[in-house]
């Protein structure tokens, strides 16, 4: 991600591709190996079943499925492209510093990504929920003594 800083057109742009062409959404083809987890909201429409694949110390894979809205489905789908290839810890960091963001608290903005899209979300309370649904799941499954 670039060190400027995102303006709202193109924050909107990044979130429009992720809800409109999400990169990890569907159901493993096979589930061997997978975690997952439901979540669900009773604010809005979602409802997703998130997949996670820890092997050799890292995530390999992580998927989402199910019904949700704009904001949830396409923070869950960078969520789920920032995960990939990190070990436990550097999974944790990065969910940390996304919360961190999303309070309006100092954050480690380089290692969000496209994440940073949802820097302003903390200012609308209704989507904070939606925003924050994926990771704080994933970051239960990730603390699981399954992994």
């Amino acid at each position: 991600m670039p060190t400027f800083d995102l303006d709202p057109m193109m924050m909107r742009e990044i979130i429009m591709d992720h809800y409109a062409n999400p990169r990890h959404f569907g159901v493993p083809a096979d589930l061997a190996g997978y975690e997952k987890v439901h979540a669900d909201s009773d604010n809005c429409i979602d409802d997703f079943d998130l997949f996670l694949k820890y092997a050799g110390g890292k995530v390999v894979d992580a998927m989402f499925s199910g019904v949700a809205c704009t904001i949830s489905k396409a923070s869950t789908d960078i969520l789920c492209d920032l995960l990939i290839g990190k070990n436990k810890e550097e999974a944790l960091y990065s969910i940390e510093q996304f919360m961190h963001m999303i309070r309006e608290e100092h954050y480690d903005a380089e290692n969000l990504g496209e994440a940073c899209a949802f820097k302003n979300t903390g200012k609308q309370a209704g989507r904070i929920h939606c925003a924050t649904m994926g990771w704080t799941s994933m970051e239960g499954m990730l603390k699981g003594e399954k992994l």
